[in-house]
């Protein structure tokens, strides 16, 4: 008999603390900070609990107030602590990173201070063993790969129980060319793919760090034929300015071969684009899940979250299901709608 994952996603990833000043102010000239929790694995998990799944996080915290302030707001969400690990150590500390909006011409910008945290100082012993059974689905990305080469051995060692254990290993490569070159990237990357099911990597990313060529789709389709890749998902954003982007996406279906795609959110009034690529992953990973992993589900669902959370201060999406259905429906609807919803 098989045994209950009482889990629909498990996520590994560094959680961090975001400091912000007010509105459209700079990191130069402000004197306040608005104090928040992001991080690229932790807004993925947030997106799908919100969307009604039952998820948890995979991370280490320091054991003192900082750590603390994180663990409440992240289960405030509805996302499991289950296997969060703590550090009391006297050099325990939260990964941080300064964000400032950006307004035409002037570009948004991250400062990261996140090197040596706590959760750099995760080991493969300290995980449970039951954490590579608890869920159907695991899923991580790239910069958590990216931030320490022993961080980078215990995640594809666990990466590797995971899929040994029969649960779906999703992964978005996430580069990020601040944390590690292209070439580490595609070295590191490449020797995981042959356990991941669900793989999510943008168009350049594609071509300019796994130096594909050929079309999108073509270039999609190349990683199903090279690796046991079930499912390849690209997003799509166009930006028109900080505050004005289009989104949309392709997914492939290699088992049908068939890719899937809908018209694109034009225009999005964009407040903070931060962690929209990760609250794509949410809506499409929801929409995967909660049927037979039906891409054209995922693709709504995915485009929907996203388009969303870029219009939601903060690195979280804070959509639950009836909203992003009714997003979904207003998309699909043609002819005059509703300018407020009452």
């Amino acid at each position: 008999m098989e045994e209950k994952r009482n889990f629909d996603l498990l996520t590994l990833g560094q959680l961090l603390l975001r400091l912000s000043p007010p509105n459209d102010d700079r990191l130069v000239r402000g004197d306040t900070f608005v104090k928040q929790v992001g991080g690229a694995e932790l807004n993925v998990a947030v997106g799908v609990a919100l969307l009604g799944l039952h998820v948890g996080v995979i991370s280490k915290l320091p054991s003192h107030d900082v750590g603390r302030f994180m663990k409440s707001k992240i289960r405030s969400y509805g996302v499991s602590d289950d296997f969060f690990l703590y550090d009391s150590s006297p050099s325990a500390r939260v990964g941080i990173y300064y964000y400032e909006n950006g307004a035409y011409p002037r570009k948004p910008k991250v400062i990261y201070d996140r090197a040596n945290s706590s959760f750099y100082s995760l080991k493969i012993d300290e995980i449970p063993k039951e954490a590579y059974t608890a869920a159907r689905c695991f899923h991580t990305s790239g910069i958590t790969l990216a931030l320490s080469p022993a961080l980078r051995e215990t995640t594809v060692e666990m990466i590797k129980r995971f899929k040994e254990a029969g649960t779906l290993v999703s992964f978005d490569v996430n580069f990020r060319g601040n944390l590690w070159t292209g070439e580490e990237a595609k070295e590191c990357i490449e020797k995981i793919l042959p356990f991941v099911d669900i793989f999510f990597c943008s168009e350049d990313t594609a071509r300019l760090t796994f130096k594909k060529t050929g079309t999108a789709k073509e270039m999609m389709k190349s990683f199903t034929d090279e690796y046991p890749i079930s499912i390849v998902a690209s997003t799509q954003r166009m930006v028109h300015s900080p505050k004005r982007h289009t989104f949309g996406s392709v997914i492939y279906d290699a088992g049908k071969d068939q890719y899937y795609e809908e018209p694109p959110y034009k225009d999005i009034d964009v407040v903070d684009r931060i962690g929209s690529g990760d609250a794509y992953i949410s809506g499409a990973l929801y929409g995967l899940l909660t049927s037979d992993f039906d891409c054209g589900r995922a693709v709504q669902f995915g485009n929907a979250t996203s388009a969303v959370k870029n219009t939601i201060p903060g690195d979280l999406p804070s959509c639950d299901l009836d909203e992003i259905e009714t997003i979904i429906k207003a998309h699909n609807q043609t002819g005059p709608q509703s300018e407020m919803a009452r």
